[in-house]
């Protein structure tokens, strides 16, 4: 017999989620006019944020990519959807999500098949709204992503929603399975889920998540632009001067130190330094200048098209200070530093730098890219260090890997987009 949902106290916690909500409107506000001072984008359009929406397209299926990552493993899975003739309705909470779907499927908005709009904040009118207005057939939350009132309005309204390309990390189910766990109880009000690994589904099915599906990791499928593998085939000697190269990927506030301690460890090398979120840009310029780093501003030595316009020969570190040209980065290295590593929140996207044929070092919390690190790691082509001496001593003398490995690994785990599509075919209600 099948528990209800929600269960009373899960609608008691609701009511008390609601109510904070509504407390913390006033904050909310002032957040995104904060964050709008820096990024003008988070303070527009700030009426879909309370469900109101001008433009509309009827009955598309829905993806919800939070942020750039999401929307980054998305895109596979949306173009496979616009291949069987679906319109499809992107959500986001922040303006880097927003902005790449916005690029990624520019032909497609302009054409009516694709719209992208702000995810309702958290109230049940909002949410109620958004859902009449599109009626979407069923909804795909990218990654884990719960959000309660999200969840609880598709399970009144008859919307199937369904969790895709999902991971529940260890630290995360073991801290939602203590206590009353209500974050782990709101799983039951999926449609399904389209999970990643068999260890995965099971961590899923423990919860009741009803409906589960082995698909795999969508970011296998990404789209590589070619013209950011010709701009950086036609720089890379000049800038490089046939250095060895490394591109340090997301790099997160509080492991800074750790990597321009090691840059300057390593003087014979040159360097890639992608910070995570565009606020850090200015930050990081200071910490390399005070560092005594040579280094140039990408905005600086390339226009928008990544073609030169400023000599590249007297510096040691590349300042990654845009958005959406991560497969640029990376075509000028040899070898990958994913960021996160270094702090207790995690890793990031191992799966970029190996399409590439890049090896990659990871730093000691990977909890957050369980799957495909751990398999990376085991196949060879991820190094797994776990001190800061160790990642200097891996950068200085990195272990020996061949391209083969990692295309063997990577055509491995590839497929994810189509594997969701049949999946999604089985789990829709009949």
């Amino acid at each position: 017999m099948n528990t209800p949902f929600p269960s009373l106290k899960l609608r008691v916690a609701l009511i008390g989620y609601a109510a904070l909500w509504w407390a913390m409107m006033p904050v909310i506000l002032l957040y995104l006019w904060r964050r709008g001072r820096k990024d003008p984008l988070y303070s527009k359009h700030i009426s879909e944020r309370f469900g109101w929406y001008r433009q509309t397209l009827q009955q598309p299926v829905w993806v919800h990519a939070v942020s750039l990552g999401e929307m980054r493993s998305a895109t596979p899975l949306i173009r496979a959807l616009l291949d069987r003739g679906e319109t499809v309705l992107t959500t986001h909470f922040t303006p880097a999500g927003r902005r790449e779907a916005e690029r990624a499927f520019a032909e497609e908005i302009a054409a009516g098949q694709v719209q992208t709009v702000w995810v309702p904040f958290e109230y049940g009118f909002s949410y109620r709204r958004f859902l009449r207005h599109f009626a979407p057939k069923y909804g795909l939350i990218m990654e884990i992503e719960i959000w309660p009132r999200m969840i609880a309005a598709c399970h009144r309204l008859g919307t199937p929603l369904f969790m895709c390309n999902a991971q529940y990390p260890k630290k995360s189910y073991e801290k939602d399975t203590q206590g009353l766990g209500l974050r782990a109880e709101l799983l039951a009000g999926f449609a399904g889920g389209f999970v990643k690994s068999e260890g995965q589904r099971a961590r899923f099915a423990s919860l009741n998540m009803p409906n589960l599906y082995v698909t795999g990791e969508l970011r296998f499928d990404q789209p590589i632009p070619q013209a950011h593998l010709d701009a950086a085939a036609h720089v890379r000697q000049r800038l490089t001067r046939g250095r060895p190269t490394f591109t340090l990927t997301s790099v997160v506030e509080g492991e800074d130190s750790i990597y321009l301690r090691m840059i300057k460890a390593t003087p014979e090398a040159f360097f890639v330094y992608v910070p995570r979120a565009p606020e850090r840009f200015d930050e990081v310029a200071e910490m390399l200048s005070a560092a005594g780093i040579r280094y140039a501003r990408r905005s600086e030595l390339f226009d928008d098209t990544l073609a030169p316009r400023g000599d590249t020969t007297e510096i040691d570190v590349l300042l990654g200070d845009s958005m959406g040209e991560m497969y640029f980065y990376l075509a000028l290295c040899g070898r990958a530093i994913v960021g996160g590593g270094f702090v207790t929140k995690g890793a990031h996207n191992v799966i970029e730098p190996l399409a590439l044929k890049k090896p990659v070092i990871v730093g000691p919390h990977i909890w957050t890219i369980e799957y495909p690190a751990t398999e990376a790691i085991a196949a060879g082509v991820c190094a797994h260090v776990m001190t800061k001496e160790g990642l200097i001593s891996t950068v200085q003398n990195p272990p020996p890997v061949s391209s083969d490995q990692i295309t063997a690994f990577y055509d491995a785990h590839a497929g994810g987009a189509q594997r969701t599509i049949a999946a999604i075919e089985k789990a829709l209600p009949r």
